[in-house]
């Protein structure tokens, strides 16, 4: 059980990480000595397993995935393919992709806000308005943003008001929409080349998180030599890569 966890809960929360040793072992010269301890580490995974579920009621009604057209028109446009295809969610966690909804409140007194911030160590926030009005140098950055590009962190926004889109790239290399509004949080993992843009409504609120000190820098596509990239390849495309060649073969 642990083992074939291991990658997806150490994606949804890193800092369960640190103690994956504990439940990954076996030894019985140290039962004695462990045993608190391993209790401990148990019942903190399964709190984890239970945030890992939480917060998905509803989820689709603030975020929707679909595969993109070719089309070069207006980037706002929904860009929906004819007839229609939609990606699962689940879809997306495969790709390191994970969200939850939330109540789309008041963010600082959120106590399940707390509990993803807790476990995920998201140590620093700040909040970003995107439209016309409020963002200096509107039209560079929006161009700027719908670069393809990635980070060498994850990327957390959660959508306080407003709603907008983030694109990311499946294992084929075909465009994925992500459709985000009021209470939808998303997190895109270091590595991942992605792109943002406003949809027709131009606003977007976002709470932005990051664990400690922010780096916002892009890394515009290629740059396919950075670690976080390589590591990203190992650990979802390739994964990803497996998994379609075995649903081929059958």
């Amino acid at each position: 059980m642990y083992a074939t966890s291991n990658l997806r809960l150490s994606t949804l929360f890193p800092s369960y990480c640190s103690f994956l040793p504990f439940f990954l072992r076996e030894n019985t010269h140290t039962h004695t000595h462990t045993h608190t301890h391993t209790h401990r580490e148990r019942e903190r995974e399964r709190e984890f397993l239970e945030m890992e579920s939480s917060f998905q009621d509803g989820k689709e009604e603030v975020i929707q995935a679909w595969y993109m057209d070719d089309s070069e028109e207006d980037q706002r446009l929904p860009h929906h393919r004819e007839p229609k295809e939609y990606v699962p969610l689940e879809k997306l966690k495969e790709l390191g992709v994970i969200s939850w909804r939330l109540n789309g409140g008041d963010h600082e007194t959120d106590e399940d806000l707390k509990k993803i911030r807790e476990a995920r160590g998201y140590t620093y926030t700040d909040i970003c308005e995107v439209c016309p009005e409020k963002l200096s140098n509107y039209e560079a950055k929006i161009k700027s943003f719908f670069e393809e590009h990635l980070h060498t962190d994850e990327e957390i926004r959660y959508c306080l008001e407003g709603s907008g889109y983030f694109d990311v790239r499946d294992s084929d290399e075909r465009w994925i929409r992500v459709a985000v509004k009021k209470g939808g949080m998303i997190v895109l993992p270091a590595g991942i080349y992605h792109r943002f843009t406003l949809d027709s409504s131009n606003y977007i609120k976002a709470l932005r998180l990051f664990v400690g000190e922010p780096v916002w820098t892009p890394y515009n596509r290629p740059h396919d030599e950075l670690p976080a990239r390589k590591e990203y390849i190992e650990a979802f495309v390739k994964k990803e890569e497996v998994g379609s060649n075995a649903v081929k073969a059958h």
